[in-house]
């Protein structure tokens, strides 16, 4: 089964600086959220908890989904106090209880949550796609935000785990020809 993981794509990320791309992010997150729903696979959002005084905390305005990302009444969701998905939640037993063969990764910030992970996933052991037009960050004092994604896709692709991470377009996942 393929599962998408859209990763903390909350409200609190409209804040600080523009995001790179965001609203195109958004369009394309969403038309492979619908695919895969489509293909009898499974949508998790993984929503970070902030501290009590932060943008992120637990069931304030800044922490829930955006209202431009489309949730459906059968996907899940994963909170998480870390940048990792996988530590100290239960992402990984979700997982292992769908049966998850492939993980699409999705969503924001490039090189904080949505880097640790993929790497996480990939030494797990799952097949990892990260959906390359469908993450986004803020530019980084020494980095625009064109070059921490194009740097990170390259470690990505690089990274020593049982299954090759790989990259592709929305357009290109679970889509025929």
């Amino acid at each position: 089964m393929d599962v998408l993981l859209i990763i903390d794509m909350q409200e609190s990320l409209l804040l600080g600086e523009e995001k790179y791309d965001l609203a195109m992010v958004i369009e394309r997150i969403n038309r492979l959220a619908g695919r895969v729903r489509e293909s009898g696979g499974q949508v998790i959002f993984i929503q970070h908890d902030g501290a009590a005084a932060d943008h992120f905390a637990p069931f304030t305005p800044g922490w829930a989904i955006l209202g431009t990302v489309h949730q459906d009444p059968r996907d899940r969701s994963v909170r998480k106090t870390r940048n990792d998905a996988f530590f100290a939640t239960s992402l990984h037993s979700e997982l292992m209880s769908l049966c998850a063969q492939r993980l699409l990764v999705c969503g924001w910030a490039t090189d904080f949550c949505v880097d640790a992970t993929v790497r996480s996933a990939a030494v797990l052991g799952f097949e990892v796609v990260v959906a390359s037009d469908c993450h986004t960050l803020s530019p980084r004092p020494h980095l625009s935000a064109q070059a921490v994604i194009e740097h990170h896709h390259w470690i990505w692709c690089n990274l020593i785990s049982p299954h090759p991470v790989r990259l592709a377009p929305e357009a290109r996942i679970l889509t025929r020809g």
